[in-house]
C-alpha cells in the first residue's frame, strides 16, 4: 500500500528512547491527547528465544498481539519487515486517527522513520522520551548494549552511550518526563544540558502519573508530534559533512564549545590525544581535516569516553567539477558556508557539550594538535609523507 492506497492513512508518531518509563509516559499521553489513537510496539527483548513480540493497542488495552520471526537473526529487522504491514492492516480497518509507532528501547528512530516513509506513509513527527535526571549518567554509560540486554542483534555492538546520542539528536520532539518514580529529581542543570544537546528540539514537559486520567490532559505533546518531519531532512541534519551542530552556549554550568580551523591537523599529536579530548566533554561530534588524508571528510563521534573516528566520503574541494552535480544541494550548500580560497571545505568543525567544561584547557590542546605554521607552510607533499598514525584506526 502506498500514498495512493484506496484506504486513508492514518498519520505516524514514532516515539522511542532508552528511558523506558519515560517513553511509556510519553505514549499515555498521546493516547490521551488523541482518542482513538492506537500503539503499535515491536518488543525486542524476546529476540534470543528468535521471535520479536507484536502487541497493538489503545487506550483501554491490548488489541491484538502476535510474533514475528527473526530475520538474518536480527531483532530490528524482524520489526522492519514486520512494522509496515501492520500499519496497512491498521490503515486498512479504518477509523485510526493517529498510529503511534513506540520503538524498543535501544532501536534507533532513523532507520524505523526511513522504514515508514518507503512503505508510503506519512511520519508526521519523531519524539524520544527522555527523563532529563538521566541524560548525563547516560552520555557517560559507556557499556556495551548486549550487557544490558539491549543488543538488538547478536553482532550489535553499540554502547549506551552512543545509541542515547543518536534517539536524542534525530528527534524533533524531546518529550520531558520529571520527576519519574525511582529517579532523582532533574535541575538546572540537566536540562539546560538537553537544551545545548539538541538546541533546535522542540522541548515538551509531560508529567508523569496517569495521564489518560487527567480531566485537562494538554494536547501540547500531541501538537507538537503532528507538526510534521521531514525524514530527508533528518538524515542530513545528521550527516558528518552537513550536520546541524550545536552553537556556542554558556549557561547553568553547562558549555558548548564550536571550534573551527582552517588548517589540518598533525596524525600524530592528534593521535596521542585522542584520549584526552574523548574524556573532555559528556558528548563532542563533528568533523575534521587530516594532514595526509587531504580527500577524506573525517566523522567525529564520541560520548560515553568512547570515540569512533570513521571516514563520511570526500571533501567536496578533491571531487572534480561535474562530480558536483551528483552531489545533494543540502551537502552543496554546507560547503559553500565552509569555503575557503585556497583549502575549499576542509576545515575542522568540532563541537564539544558538556557540564564543567574546560573551555581553555580543551582549547589549548586542539590547539596544539594543527600543523605548526613550519609544518603547514611546507605544504601538501611534506604532509603527505607524516607518519600514518590514523590508519589502523581508520581500518585503512
Amino acid at each position: 500500500m502506498s500514498g495512493q492506497g484506496r484506504f486513508p492513512e492514518p498519520p505516524v508518531v514514532i516515539v522511542g528512547g532508552l528511558h523506558a518509563d519515560a517513553r511509556r509516559a510519553a505514549v499515555a499521553r498521546l493516547l490521551a491527547d488523541v482518542p482513538g489513537s492506537v500503539v503499535l510496539h515491536h518488543d525486542l527483548a524476546t529476540a534470543t528465544a528468535g521471535t520479536v513480540v507484536r502487541t497493538v493497542r489503545d487506550a483501554t488495552g491490548i488489541l491484538a498481539a502476535g510474533e514475528a520471526p527473526l530475520v538474518n537473526d536480527c531483532a530490528c529487522c524482524a520489526l522492519r519487515e514486520d512494522l509496515v504491514p501492520e500499519l496497512v492492516r491498521l490503515a486498512e480497518a479504518g477509523g485510526t486517527p493517529l498510529a503511534v509507532v513506540e520503538l524498543w528501547d535501544s532501536v534507533e528512530p532513523k532507520a524505523m522513520a526511513e522504514v515508514v516513509t518507503a512503505g508510503g506513509f506519512t511520519v508526521a513527527g519523531v519524539i524520544t522520551a527522555v527523563d532529563p535526571a538521566l541524560v548525563l549518567p547516560y552520555l557517560g554509560n559507556g557499556d556495551d548494549l548486549a550487557e544490558g540486554g539491549l543488543a538488538a542483534a547478536a553482532t550489535d555492538q553499540r554502547t549506551v552511550a552512543d545509541t542515547f546520542a543518536r534517539q536524542l539528536e534525530y528527534a524533533s520532539v524531546l518529550a520531558l518526563a520529571d520527576s519519574l518514580p525511582g529517579s532523582p529529581e532533574a535541575d538546572e542543570e540537566d536540562h539546560e544540558l538537553l537544551a545545548q544537546l539538541h538546541p533546535t528540539a522542540r522541548r515538551v514537559p509531560i508529567g508523569h502519573g496517569n495521564p489518560a486520567g487527567a480531566p485537562h490532559a494538554s494536547p501540547e505533546l500531541a501538537r507538537a508530534a503532528l507538526a510534521g518531519f521531514d525524514v530527508e531532512a533528518a538524515a542530513a541534519a545528521q550527516h558528518p559533512a552537513c550536520a546541524l551542530l550545536p552553537a556556542e552556549a554558556d549557561a547553568h554550568g553547562v558549555a558548548t564549545l564550536v571550534w573551527h580551523r582552517r588548517r589540518p591537523f598533525h596524525p600524530e599529536r592528534l593521535y596521542a590525544a585522542l584520549e584526552d579530548l574523548t574524556c573532555a566533554a559528556a558528548r563532542s561530534r563533528g568533523r575534521f581535516w587530516l594532514a595526509g588524508k587531504g580527500d577524506t571528510l573525517l566523522h567525529w563521534d564520541a560520548a560515553g569516553g568512547a570515540l569512533c573516528v570513521e571516514s563520511a566520503g570526500p571533501w567536496l574541494a578533491s571531487l572534480p567539477d561535474a562530480a558536483w552535480e551528483l552531489v545533494p544541494p543540502v551537502r552543496r550548500a554546507a560547503a559553500a558556508l565552509d569555503w575557503h580560497p585556497e583549502h575549499g571545505d576542509r576545515c575542522q568543525h568540532l563541537v564539544f557539550t558538556s557540564p564543567g567544561l574546560d573551555r581553555d584547557g580543551l582549547e589549548r590542546l586542539l590547539e596544539s594538535c594543527l600543523l605548526t605554521d613550519a609544518e603547514y607552510a611546507a605544504g601538501q607533499a611534506a604532509w603527505d609523507r607524516l607518519p600514518p598514525a590514523f590508519d589502523t584506526l581508520l581500518e585503512v
